[in-house]
């Protein structure tokens, strides 16, 4: 089990290493292991590449352009997934204060548990746009892009770039949407050209994730995509040296796989266990919330105890806030509401599911949101 290095190792930490470099301040220490100061007249580009976890690209990436260019790496944040890592690119903290901590969260605003980065109900997949309830009334955290006094871009794929999330976390940033790896590239090239004034850049790549999900990091066209990423990250850093700027690649987090089927936990096969429910689960499959009906927290923790004691560890949700896995500093009031009353972190690869009305199963073969080394690391790559 790795826990996120808050104090001066985690990407919360790198970017409040940006914020200096732009002359801002954050509560949050900036990283201890790599200087920031050379690039407090220089434009930043942040590329967050989904799902290229440290341990992925020391693995499959050793002749890479990207390995060469290593400075060392850095954990995510708890739980290790993109609701809660890719918020705190978006905020500049830890899910301890922004309170996104997972795929699925229970929305004690609405009643009723919500896939959060599509804002839809995880029962049905209903809007809740459609409801009138927006972003805002659950999630009301400042961008870091607000805080910069600096021109600034946000540049995701067009599917996403405009979905309520999106709006909200992009704050003041111009949007620049794309549809493909070239599409990418180009939209990064027109925010350096945009304005001769300093500028901070974001741009993030999802389909490395996406394919892993789907493939597991092993697989060849997994391999061949990132192949086809790094050699386009090669060709770009070339027209940065007129430019003025220093290029700054990592991660939201890295993956598992998932092969074996013993390995996956299915709650259709566990009544016992869901009788202890009070609602069905929320978090990852590989980080669980339970919420826990108060007379059966007894038959809960037995259970947990005997017949998952090989596939995962059991912990009181307040136990982990006090030992700072989701952040430090003072916690979120609606952090403990959409955490559970336990939390169930998975031991090596095991993952679990439960299955919902007018839900279709779904298991991927590569996961995240838990604590191995695999999932937890991603790199620090720098390029000036």
């Amino acid at each position: 089990m790795y826990k996120p290095n808050y104090k001066n190792g985690s990407i919360v930490n790198l970017m409040s290493s940006i914020k200096r470099a732009f002359g801002g301040n954050s509560k949050y220490e900036p990283l201890k292991n790599f200087d920031f100061s050379n690039f407090s007249s220089k434009n930043i580009v942040l590329i967050v590449i989904d799902g290229l976890g440290y341990n992925f690209l020391t693995k499959h990436g050793k002749n890479s352009f990207l390995y060469k260019n290593l400075k060392g790496k850095m954990t995510s944040v708890f739980p290790t997934t993109t609701a809660s890592a890719m918020t705190t690119y978006s905020t500049g903290l830890a899910p301890q204060q922004h309170a996104l901590t997972g795929v699925f969260m229970f929305l004690k605003e609405i009643g009723a548990i919500s896939a959060i980065l599509p804002f839809t109900t995880r029962a049905g997949n209903l809007k809740l746009s459609k409801g009138k309830i927006k972003y805002k009334d659950i999630y009301n955290e400042k961008s870091f892009f607000d805080d910069l006094k600096v021109s600034s871009f946000s540049i995701k794929d067009k599917a996403y770039i405009d979905s309520d999330y999106s709006r909200l976390t992009n704050g003041k940033a111009k949007k620049l949407p794309f549809s493909n790896l070239n599409g990418f590239f180009k939209q990064i090239n027109k925010a350096l050209n945009a304005t001769n004034e300093r500028k901070y850049i974001f741009a993030h790549w999802a389909k490395l994730d996406a394919m892993c999900h789907k493939k597991g990091t092993d697989n060849k066209e997994v391999q061949k995509h990132f192949d086809e990423l790094d050699k386009k990250i090669k060709s770009f850093s070339k027209s940065l040296k007129n430019k003025n700027a220093v290029l700054i690649i990592s991660a939201d987090h890295g993956l598992i796989n998932t092969k074996e089927k013993n390995k996956i936990i299915e709650l259709k096969n566990h009544p016992k266990f869901v009788e202890t429910l009070t609602m069905s689960l929320s978090g990852e499959a590989r980080v669980i919330y339970c919420y826990v009906k108060p007379r059966k927290v007894k038959d809960f923790e037995n259970y947990v105890k005997t017949k998952f004691k090989d596939a995962c560890n059991l912990y009181k949700s307040d136990d982990l806030i006090k030992s700072d896995y989701f952040g430090l500093f003072k916690p979120n009031e609606k952090l403990k509401d959409r955490i559970g009353d336990y939390i169930l972190i998975m031991k090596e690869n095991y993952i679990m599911r439960d299955l919902i009305l007018g839900e279709k199963q779904c298991t991927y073969i590569g996961n995240h949101g838990g604590v191995s080394e695999e999932e937890m690391f991603v790199p620090l790559i720098v390029i000036e």
